[in-house]
C-alpha cells in the first residue's frame, strides 16, 4: 500500500494530462467534424473533394503515424510543435474525420421527403440543414459518437510515443524505475474506471434522447 501511495501522485499528474487531451480533442473535433461533413455533402465540387480527401487521409492512416508526422515530420517543413500541442492537433484532426463520417451517415439516414417538404415551404438548403436535418441527426449519432469517445480515452495512451507525460507514460516511468508492474495495473484500473464512467453517462444520455424521440413521435 505504501508503494501505491508513493507512485499515485505521478499517476494522477499523468491522468490530468490524459483528461486534458481527451477534453480538448472533443471540444475541437466535434464541431470540426460537422464542418467537414457539411463540406462533404456540399454542392460545391472543390469543397466536397477536399472534405473527402481529408476524411480519406486521416481515416486511412494510423493515428500513431500521424503523431510521428506532426511531431517529427512537420519540423522539416518549418512547422514545429511542442509535444502536447502536437498531440492535440493530431487527435483533433484524426477524430474530426471519424466524427464527420458518423455525422454524414446520420444526415443521410433522414428521410429525403423532409428535404422536399422544407423546399416546398421556402427553406434554403442551409436553412433545411440547420433547422430540420441536423437537430434530428443529433439523436441518431449519439451512440456511435459515444463509442468513438470511449475509444479516444484508450487512444490517448499513444502519445507516450512522442514523450507526452500522460497516464501510461507515468506508469511506465514507475515500472522502469522500480522494476514493479504495479504502475501498469493501476493505470489499467484507471482506464477501466474512465471508460465505465463514460459508458454510464452515455447510456443515460441515449435514454433521454430516445424518450424525447418517442414524445415527438
Amino acid at each position: 500500500m505504501s508503494y501505491i501511495l508513493r507512485i499515485m501522485p505521478a499517476l494522477m499528474q499523468g491522468l490530468g494530462e490524459t483528461l486534458k487531451l481527451f477534453l480538448l480533442t472533443l471540444v475541437f473535433a466535434l464541431p470540426l467534424g460537422m464542418m467537414v461533413t457539411l463540406g462533404n455533402i456540399s454542392r460545391v465540387p472543390p469543397l466536397r473533394w477536399l472534405s473527402r480527401l481529408y476524411i480519406w487521409v486521416f481515416r486511412g492512416t494510423p493515428l500513431m503515424l500521424q503523431l510521428f508526422f506532426v511531431y517529427y515530420g512537420l519540423p522539416f517543413l518549418g512547422l514545429r510543435f511542442e509535444r502536447f500541442p502536437a498531440a492535440v492537433l493530431t487527435f483533433v484532426l484524426n477524430y474530426a474525420a471519424y466524427f464527420a463520417e458518423i455525422y454524414r451517415a446520420g444526415i443521410q439516414s433522414i428521410d429525403r421527403g423532409q428535404h422536399e417538404a422544407a423546399r416546398t415551404l421556402g427553406f434554403t438548403h442551409w436553412q433545411t440543414m440547420r433547422f430540420i436535418i441536423i437537430p434530428q441527426t443529433v439523436s441518431r449519432v449519439i451512440p456511435p459518437v459515444c463509442n468513438e469517445t470511449i475509444t479516444l480515452v484508450k487512444d490517448t495512451a499513444l502519445v507516450t510515443a512522442i514523450g507526452v507525460g500522460e497516464l501510461l507514460k507515468a506508469a511506465q516511468g514507475a515500472v522502469n524505475r522500480d522494476v514493479n508492474i504495479t504502475g501498469y495495473v493501476l493505470a489499467a484500473l484507471i482506464y477501466l474506471l474512465l471508460t465505465f464512467v463514460l459508458t454510464v453517462m452515455y447510456e443515460r444520455l441515449e435514454k433521454r434522447f430516445s424518450r424525447h424521440e418517442k414524445k415527438e413521435a
